[in-house]
């Protein structure tokens, strides 16, 4: 219903009309002019019913209200109650009998907050003692007031769809359809904010004015940092909801850890009234983000931005007026630039903790550990100078330990990333490395990838119960035995990879030879040479197409600079899981000489071995299959099997190469 401007009383049951004007007792004299009723129910939103007269109405206004004058009259005419605010505001009310006039505007409600300047314009209380939350945050929730996401459900899917026509007026109404209470108020405009208003960065760049007004925001649907903020404040102000603009520095886009913060704010965002107290919101941050490289803006709702608990969002948020902070105490703007920042996703993705706390950290002999505390089992990975290098990432249960070892002295940025529940790793820690020391001895291979050792993924994963629980392997004699648990329908791959030849990428599973015995996976290794080696494991169910899944590695060590060990022999597709080989281990054979065989294969008929000439094996009593060749005369020598008797098609196994004479 469309109100005219000269309406001075309406009726909604026992209806209120409301004139707000100054008292100037001090001058003597009374402004004539009163508020235009249609204007005040447009810039407050309408009015809330108040079912039980003045009295209610007083209530919600609690002390600042205080009654001095009523006068009685007739029962048929209005009744006249003026009174006084603290501020010395008179404020005059006319209650009208229930059936003076029908109920045609039940659906607008009362503004809760009735000060406000000679404009009529509302003037929210600065935030006090029992707005500031003790400082630290206490973990027990990312927000500042207690929220159940999933009741937002329905009314995030209906403010998202919503569009933007006339006016803002008109599209608060429409939002507010679905809202209502003032925090499902403040959801609704947050949501359609975020959805559907992208960062303009030439504007922010240009510092461009007419990107801040919400009749452009709307029209163009992009703006900067000051025109969210703006735009939310005025949404929520024609909704009802008390709300501010807050200013200050941020560690935004183009942030470098460590950085000084002076000169002009780079940063607004809002406060609102809740519940009794304020709380903070950036729908700039909520809405998306920037990539860093090809500056270009991506629609990417952050949840974390929404009435954020101030000790988190302390972080990056310094407001220009510390009482904006809503901590107890406030921090100083150098306590801001030296704390360590947590980007949300590491909150988002369930991080409690990091050590250490400061974004600097200085190597101890050549070395700098990072450890991560979170609410439930995570992948990780890191980048050293953008490379996944010079460091070992091995997971916890509930978090990660890292140990980074920079390849020279000088300053290195260290990133740290979480995949939490979804499919993409995204930052959620950013250190700065002072390394005055390097540790030659500590070199790790390139191919090391992350994580090293076994975890709960690699259970997860079907590897459990391994023979060696930590990520390195130390061997005197450069040869080692690792062994596991395979969980049914499984296949297992392992890979070894060193810096230094003369393993090739042809090679790099012939230093491992594969065996299983009593439902556990061995992996035999024998290195080429002294160093230190990445033994990767993959995993692929047998009965699903597609590639193996890298799970983790070993880092193997050996110091021994006589090791010299030769490859295993080169099995093929026919060499079974189960199968089991005891000799001969190594892939190259002596010439001329008689080589002894002893293997367990199953479901075999035949077995023979191949050089110049065919030797059969023979099956034992224990179930091994069992004789010799001779390496004479040949260069290569194969073991062939036979798996129906019926058949006279024999497969090779295994394949050795023969010395040169």
């Amino acid at each position: 219903m469309e109100l005219k401007k000269d309406i001075n009383t309406v009726s909604i049951d026992m209806l209120l009309i409301v004139h707000s004007e100054k008292r100037r007792a001090a001058q003597g004299t009374h402004s004539d002019q009163q508020a235009d009723p249609s204007a005040l129910l447009q810039r407050r939103g309408g009015f809330q019913g108040v079912g039980n007269g003045v009295r209610r109405w007083q209530k919600l206004e609690g002390n600042e209200l205080h009654e001095n004058l009523v006068e009685k009259q007739h029962p048929q005419q209005p009744q006249i109650i003026t009174s006084y605010d603290s501020q010395g505001t008179q404020l005059t009310v006319e209650v009208h009998p229930r059936d003076a006039m029908p109920q045609l505007l039940k659906k607008f409600s009362l503004a809760k907050r009735l000060q406000g300047d000679k404009n009529g314009n509302t003037r929210p209380r600065q935030p006090g003692g029992k707005d500031a939350h003790a400082y630290p945050w206490d973990r027990s929730s990312l927000k500042s007031m207690s929220l159940d996401l999933q009741q937002f459900e329905k009314l995030d899917i209906y403010a998202s769809q919503v569009t933007a026509k006339s006016g803002l007026d008109e599209l608060v109404s429409d939002l507010l359809q679905e809202a209502h209470t003032d925090l499902e108020r403040v959801r609704a405009i947050w949501i359609w904010i975020c959805h559907h208003i992208e960062y303009d960065i030439v504007a922010a760049q240009e510092k461009d004015r007419q990107a801040f007004k919400p009749t452009d925001i709307l029209r163009t649907q992009k703006t900067n940092c000051d025109g969210y903020a703006g735009l939310f404040e005025r949404m929520c102000r024609i909704a009802g909801v008390q709300c501010m603009t807050v200013p200050g520095y941020s560690k935004g886009f183009g942030y470098q850890t460590g950085q000084s913060f002076s000169g002009e704010f780079d940063h607004a965002w809002n406060a609102v009234y809740l519940e009794g107290r304020w709380h903070l919101v950036d729908s700039t941050w909520g809405s998306g983000l920037v990539d860093t490289t090809t500056s270009k803006f991506t629609f990417l709702y952050n949840e974390f931005y929404f009435l954020t608990h101030p000790a988190l969002f302390i972080e990056d948020h310094f407001p220009d007026n510390k009482n904006w902070q809503l901590l107890k105490p406030p921090q100083s703007l150098r306590q801001f630039e030296n704390n360590m920042y947590h980007k949300s996703e590491f909150y988002n993705k369930g991080m409690l903790s990091a050590h250490p706390e400061t974004p600097m950290i200085r190597t101890v002999n050549g070395k700098a550990t990072v450890t991560i505390e979170s609410c439930a089992p995570t992948l990780f990975m890191f980048m050293l100078n953008g490379k996944q290098e010079h460091g070992l990432l091995s997971l916890r249960k509930n978090g990660m330990k890292l140990e980074v070892y920079p390849p020279t002295m000088g300053t290195h940025k260290l990133q740290i990333f979480a995949k939490g529940n979804s499919d993409i790793y995204s930052s959620v820690l950013e250190y700065t490395l002072k390394c005055n020391y390097v540790d030659m001895g500590v070199r790790l291979p390139t191919e090391l990838h992350q994580p090293v050792g076994p975890s709960w993924f690699s259970e997860q994963m079907g590897i459990m119960k391994p023979s060696h629980p930590d990520p390195i392997i130390h061997t005197s004699d450069g040869r080692c035995s690792i062994s596991f648990s395979v969980e049914e329908g499984i296949s297992v791959l392992a890979s070894l990879h060193g810096d230094d030849g003369p393993i090739t990428e042809e090679t790099q599973r012939r230093y491992i030879f594969q065996l299983h015995r009593e439902k556990r996976t061995e992996l035999k290794v024998q290195l080429p040479h002294a160093g230190k080696f990445a033994l990767k494991i993959f995993v692929k169910k047998r009965q699903e197409p597609g590639n193996y899944i890298f799970v983790f590695n070993y880092l193997l060590c050996c110091a021994n600079t006589k090791v010299n060990w030769p490859m295993f022999p080169e099995s093929f597709g026919n060499w079974g899981q189960d199968n089991e080989l005891l000799e001969p281990l190594s892939g190259v054979l002596p010439a001329n000489r008689h080589i002894p065989f002893k293997l367990k294969l199953h479901g075999i008929a035949k077995v023979l071995v191949k050089g110049q000439d065919t030797w059969p094996l023979t099956l034992n009593h224990e179930g091994y299959w069992e004789g010799s060749c001779s390496t004479a005369g040949c260069q290569e020598v194969y073991v062939m099997v036979l798996e129906n008797a019926n058949h006279s098609f024999y497969s090779y196994i295994l394949k050795y190469k023969v010395n040169a004479q």
